[in-house]
């Protein structure tokens, strides 16, 4: 112990503290780094400088890095936080309480590392993703212009995608009970080359991906009602493993296109569409007419409920049989069935609570960045197609 002692001793004799200006600067970047953003993000022309010329080479850099982790860095980063905050926070309770006469400086100093500490990953987040946000769009950029259309549009796009989805629901592998099935790491690697069939006429599809990552955490996302998620800092495309073979391939293709740089969610619902059923690839190909019918049939059953039981009948008994299996996956998640009434109610309505809250805060997000739908954002690719496949 003693030996130890004088280590300690001399380590702390030989730590010299920070030079007063120094401290001050690396406190202060963050929060001229984030004030930077807010004051600028209505400009328009910067916002499109820098997120085609600072944070999209930036992402490809930090997407390279971690693409040699087999595992999601993302969620190692996030589960390190938590941690890394709540033993900070201890610890500043454990350090007020022992310094009687230096509380109020001992505390003071704590929340403003961690406030320090939160303005780093904001600041560096909104430069390298919230940008994106207020550049201008995938849709823009490429001259599709989203209109209100008609009942007749709607169920003629519709049509068009449940005719190529009745086909491909018959030529995609099924198990012996008739249910989809493809091995899911073969779905992972032939992801890198989804985007080959559409990179020519949207060149700016034909940048840099990585392999996607598979979640640890997937139940989580299942809970909350989420298939993947693309994080800025990690340039990963995350994937929620658990998800129906029907939605998991365009899935991974819509967390593709945000790691390209489309960052509406709209938009990336397009592309991950117009990507995959282009592709070539059979499993991706029946993916995205699957994904397309399903916001194409949630709008048409919102303005008329009857032709949406017409066109359900339209469907194959295989694409009936995949609609149903995600329907039923989907709705698995909100509840809770361990077999006793008591724990079962309790962990649902913990459930309920949990997605209501995740729904409520990434929708404030959106809308906070100028995505003015919100979580409906999703929906509007809808508006997106028909604009596409019946141009005026």
């Amino acid at each position: 112990m003693a030996v130890a002692e004088k280590i300690k001793r001399r380590l702390r004799l030989r730590q010299k503290p920070l030079p007063r200006a120094v401290y001050i600067a690396l406190c202060a970047f963050p929060a001229v780094l984030t004030i930077l953003f807010y004051v600028l993000r209505n400009n328009t022309r910067v916002m499109d400088w820098a997120s085609l010329r600072v944070a999209a080479p930036i992402r490809t850099f930090l997407g390279f890095i971690t693409s040699v982790f087999p595992f999601s860095v993302m969620e190692l980063l996030i589960a390190a936080i938590v941690v890394g905050v709540i033993w900070f926070i201890a610890k500043t309770i454990k350090l007020t309480i022992r310094k009687r006469g230096m509380r109020l400086k001992t505390l003071s100093k704590r929340v403003l590392h961690l406030a320090v500490f939160a303005l780093y990953f904001w600041g560096l987040f909104c430069w390298l993703w919230n940008v994106g946000y207020f550049a201008q769009g995938f849709a823009e950029r490429n001259g599709i212009v989203p209109r209100e259309a008609s009942v007749e549009e709607l169920i003629a796009v519709a049509e068009m995608f449940t005719a190529r989805a009745n086909a491909l629901s018959q030529a995609v592998d099924r198990n012996e009970n008739g249910r989809l099935q493809a091995d899911r790491r073969e779905v992972f690697a032939q992801s890198l080359n989804v985007f080959h069939g559409i990179s020519d006429e949207f060149p700016e599809l034909g940048g840099r991906i990585f392999r996607p990552k598979p979640m640890i955490f997937s139940w989580l996302m299942s809970r909350t009602g989420y298939g993947g998620i693309y994080f800025a800092l990690t340039g990963e495309a995350n994937v929620n493993t658990q998800l129906p073979m029907s939605t998991m391939p365009s899935t991974i293709a819509h967390e593709h296109a945000h790691q390209l740089g489309v960052f509406s969610e709209d938009e990336a619902n397009f592309v991950a569409i117009m990507a995959s059923t282009r592709s070539g690839i059979v499993i991706y190909e029946y993916s995205g007419y699957f994904l397309g019918l399903i916001y194409l049939m949630r709008a048409l059953n919102d303005i008329h409920p009857d032709l949406w039981l017409e066109m359900w009948d339209t469907f194959s008994p295989e694409l009936q049989r995949d609609w149903l299996d995600n329907r039923e996956f989907w709705q698995s998640q909100r509840t809770v069935n361990t077999g006793i009434r008591l724990v079962d109610s309790v962990l649902t309505a913990v459930t309920e609570t949990v997605r209501d809250a995740v729904d409520t805060v990434y929708d404030s997000f959106l809308r906070a960045n100028d995505q003015e739908l919100g979580l409906q954002s999703y929906g509007a690719v809808v508006d997106l197609l028909i604009a596409y496949f019946l141009p005026v």
